[in-house]
């Protein structure tokens, strides 16, 4: 019986061992998924705030590229009608200029041409008169109006005084000049019109216009080839 006891003692203490060691594993079982718990939570959160950020700056992003393609729109409208403004008005000036030219304004042309073939560089005057001399028969005088016998001969005797040539020049008629005249030969050219001067204006505004901000295409600028000039 005493062995028996001592035998009896011996399963109750080892299982009182086993039990205390289940016990103390199931609470480290316990605390290893309250932390894995708690971890999950917090990685969750944290994903979630960031999913939250990643949405809110998508949101700013296609905000701000709706207002930029906007403000782009909106300058691209303004450009516009800016150009179309600006080739409107240059279209009303021109044909009130023309309506408007008369015998005394004509003749103020012709004056100023005079004075403008004068004036030359020695340099554009050596040009001019070498292809003059090269082509005599060449030389063409353009106007926008009919030009009466005494401001030929005015054009002529210029001619020979300034450039110290004399010729029998050709003389046209071009009305898009818009009280102008030029004289053309060899690749040389010598011009003045009112329409210098709104084709000047005109490119200056188109100019301002590029300079505006904002990107994008843009009408190019009306190119006149009775602008003023002397050279190839």
């Amino acid at each position: 019986m005493a062995d028996e006891l001592a035998s009896a003692d011996a399963k109750e203490a080892e299982a009182q061992r086993e039990k205390e060691e289940f016990k103390r594993k199931n609470e480290e079982f316990d605390q290893e998924r309250a932390e894995l718990l708690k971890r999950a939570q917090d990685e969750a959160r944290a994903e979630r705030q960031r999913l939250l950020e990643e949405a809110r700056r998508e949101a700013l992003d296609l905000k701000a590229k709706q207002l930029e393609a906007l403000r782009i729109d909106r300058e691209n409208l303004n450009r516009e009608i800016s150009f179309r403004t600006q080739k409107e008005v240059f279209a009303i000036a021109r044909k009130v200029l023309r309506d408007l030219a008369g015998a005394s304004l004509e003749e103020s042309a012709v004056e100023v041409f005079a004075r403008r073939l004068h004036e030359l560089k020695d340099e554009e005057k050596e040009q001019l008169t070498s292809a003059i001399s090269a082509s005599p028969g060449s030389v063409n005088i353009r106007t926008a109006f009919d030009l009466p016998q005494t401001q030929r001969d005015l054009i002529k005797k210029t001619i020979k005084e300034a450039l110290g040539v004399e010729i029998q020049p050709k003389f046209e008629t071009t009305p898009d000049l818009v009280s102008g005249i030029e004289l053309t030969t060899n690749g040389q050219k010598v011009a003045w019109s009112i329409k210098d001067y709104l084709t000047s204006l005109e490119t200056s505004i188109d100019e301002l216009l590029k300079e505006q901000p904002g990107s994008g295409t843009k009408p190019e600028p009306e190119q006149d080839e009775s602008r003023s000039k002397t050279g190839s």
